[in-house]
């Protein structure tokens, strides 16, 4: 995966590390994680951990930031001392729409409307990465597009800025879909947009990525497990990994299926024409969203979903990993994993570490775990797939 442009030596940060809080409202749950994580890698980079960042108050050296979400625009970037990548954990990109869905698919047509910055070229580079679908930012055109995709089969609804899957809705005909694009607001729209895409059938999300902090870097390939939150919804709840120090030559080492390869290969192009198309991207945090499915024909069809240059669901397992390369420079690869269970009475592994524990006032009761095994190398030669599209 391509590593963002470095604008001068990485080097190393000499103050320490600060948590910005890049959104109005942040969850306790993510808070004390992400305070978590910043104890962790304050430790990896041998730094002091000094909370969150107060934008009045003046700091002495080269402090490194965790941003708790993408952070948007080169000046933000420049007010925070954000020079390259070693001087974060997270990314920035130019526009806000770049580190959404938003950008997964085509406009329907050559007159849809597009933000500033829009790039055509993106989508024509990744169209073999990618699932069918297409973005808009006017409702006129999702009518459109809506109607032309449900001529092939049932779409899914994905409002660009929710996570862990909520808000989403599968649509089967013409009239839900109306009755769908009622409830969208036309000022958010235009701004963040709206994507529809193929539904698939019996899905499995996989997890492509790449994570540096300091001199630190590992790549990983794993899959997602789905879970049902407080009310009822089924969301993200959780990943296992299967990382490695260094980056996706030493992955591709590995004794891989398949499935894994191809959405490796897949999460790489998606990387390559973002830097490629998307000027002033900056990321130490490189996670990407891939799908596995059966498609309305019957075929078995994968794809990119979406990416995430911000801490995310999967980050404790990548910064635990990280620790235990540290720690044991022999490893190979470790089995890294997260695990969120909703509810007041979880059972987790008794290997897991607590991460959180508690009712957050946006979720209700909610418990966040993380834990590393050894892995264990594998002689046998891979498992073959059948043919994905």
């Amino acid at each position: 995966m391509t590593a963002g442009r470095l604008t001068e030596s990485p080097g190393r940060p000499s103050g320490q590390v600060l948590i910005y809080a890049a959104r109005t409202h942040e969850p306790e749950h993510e808070r004390v994680v992400h305070a978590e994580l910043g104890r962790r890698i304050a430790r990896l980079l041998g730094i002091p951990f000094g909370g969150t960042h107060d934008a009045s108050r003046p700091y002495e050296g080269r402090n490194y930031i965790l941003t708790t979400d993408t952070l948007i625009g080169a000046a933000l970037a420049d007010s925070l001392g954000l020079r390259n990548e070693a001087d974060l954990f997270g990314g920035v990109a130019p526009y806000p729409f770049v580190p959404t869905k938003a950008i997964t698919h085509p406009l329907f047509s050559a007159d849809s409307n597009a933000p500033t910055g829009w790039s055509h070229d993106f989508s024509h580079r990744v169209s073999h990465a990618v699932l069918r679908g297409t973005t808009v930012f006017a409702l006129d055109d999702a009518r459109r597009a809506g109607a032309a995709m449900l001529r092939a089969g049932s779409l899914r609804l994905k409002p660009v800025l929710a996570t862990a899957g909520r808000g989403q809705r599968v649509v089967r005909d013409e009239r839900t879909l109306e009755a769908a694009l009622l409830e969208v607001e036309p000022a958010h729209l235009l701004e963040y947009g709206l994507v529809l895409e193929e539904n698939l059938e019996q899905v499995q999300t996989f997890s492509v990525g790449s994570v540096r902090v300091g001199n630190d870097t590992a790549a990983y390939v794993g899959t997602q497990r789905l879970t049902q939150d407080n009310q009822g919804e089924t969301v993200y709840g959780g990943s296992d990994l299967l990382v490695v120090p260094g980056g996706f030559d030493s992955l591709l080492a590995l004794p891989l299926d398949d499935v894994s390869l191809r959405a490796i290969e897949k999460a790489r192009c998606y990387d390559a024409a973002a830097s490629a198309c998307f000027p002033g991207l900056l990321a130490s945090r490189r996670n990407y969203d891939i799908a596995l499915g059966i498609d309305a024909g019957g075929q078995r069809r994968i794809g990119v979903l979406e990416q995430s240059w911000r801490p995310g669901g999967a980050s404790a397992a990548e910064i635990c990993a990280l620790e235990a390369f540290r720690e044991q420079p022999g490893l190979r690869a470790v089995h890294a994993s997260t695990l969120e269970l909703f509810g007041r009475s979880p059972s987790a592994p008794v290997q897991a570490r607590l991460l959180y524990q508690g009712c957050d006032d946006s979720i209700g009761h909610i418990s966040k775990y993380v834990m590393v095994r050894p892995w264990l190398d594998q002689t046998a030669p891979p498992e073959k797939s059948a043919t994905l599209v």
